[in-house]
């Protein structure tokens, strides 16, 4: 199955769930990948011990998903682009959302 997670939450137990859920995806052999947008793309900051988004999020792309990241979120946030927030298009999430079996939102 195919799983577009979006994320749109600076929560940290939020953004940790829904990564954990990601993961947990792709132990299951479903292609999953996520877009952040919102408040979303500031998880690497929010991440702390208890709920360490950066961890779940490296997970994510050791397993094989993908993340995407919204790039006028991003840069409205004055933040960079990298492999752990790229800098994506809406035509992106399009994509994600038109190609998916499922769609989740966080």
């Amino acid at each position: 199955m195919k799983i577009g997670i979006v994320i749109s939450s600076n929560d940290a137990e939020t953004c940790w769930n829904a990564l954990r859920y990601g993961n947990f995806a792709l132990s299951k052999n479903d292609e999953v990948k996520i877009f952040f947008m919102g408040k979303g793309v500031e998880y690497q900051k929010i991440s702390t011990d208890k709920f360490n988004t950066v961890k779940q999020a490296e997970q994510i792309i050791d397993m094989g998903g993908k993340i995407y990241a919204c790039g006028s979120c991003i840069k409205s946030r004055e933040q960079e682009s990298s492999q752990m927030c790229p800098i994506s298009t809406m035509n992106d999430m399009y994509e994600i959302i038109n190609e998916s079996d499922k769609i989740v939102t966080f």
